[in-house]
């Protein structure tokens, strides 16, 4: 418990392992907000058994540091990464796109991905489209096997940006909490932003 207005020594290491893995996700484009915090955790020599800070922390930490640091190259990075998402949103309609992650929410990071979640009636699809259309691209690795966890993963670069295509069954579109946007939500966001 905090005593004479001192925040108490366990609140005291949650800022510090949550501003640690804001910097190293603004700077070193991490982008999993678990792996960030463990590691900030170790770096800053605090142990496993710690109480970690919650991925809401981080985020208002990694807004801060983004809005201190790096104000307009984070500005124009967001409407390159937005710019570029609605285009392979339209590329991909048929597979019922919606962009995620740092893009979308503001957060995006100096090396972060376009973050798309699809829906199609087959992944394999997906893999066939873009071997028709031409596009090279690479199976990612599954981390963790939840069953809200993507069927197959896909990286491609799109307008010199990378990106990543988490690819779910049809029926999972639904489910589906994390917040996420159509086509039509980020078209909205680059014109209030003048893009």
């Amino acid at each position: 418990m905090a005593q004479h207005g001192f925040p108490s020594r366990n609140a005291q290491r949650r800022r510090e392992i949550a501003a640690l893995a804001a910097r190293m996700m603004a700077e070193d484009g991490i982008g999993d907000f678990g792996f960030a915090k463990r590691k900030a955790a170790r770096r800053l020599g605090i142990g496993d058994g710690e109480v970690l800070p919650a991925n809401a922390e981080i985020e208002a930490e990694l807004r801060t540091w983004q809005t201190l640091y790096q104000g307009e190259e984070q500005t124009g990075r967001l409407a390159d990464m937005r710019k570029a998402a609605a285009g392979l949103m339209r590329l991909l309609a048929g597979f019922r796109p919606y962009l995620t992650g740092g893009a979308l929410d503001g957060t995006a990071a100096r090396y972060a991905e376009i973050e798309i979640d699809l829906f199609p009636e087959s992944a394999k699809d997906v893999e066939i489209f873009l071997l028709d259309a031409g596009f090279a691209f690479e199976h990612r690795d599954m981390r963790r096997h939840a069953p809200d966890a993507p069927e197959m993963a896909l990286a491609l670069d799109w307008e010199d940006i990378p990106a990543r295509l988490s690819i779910y069954p049809a029926g999972a579109e639904r489910g589906r909490r994390q917040p996420r946007a159509r086509l039509a939500q980020v078209e909205a966001l680059l014109a209030v932003a003048g893009n």
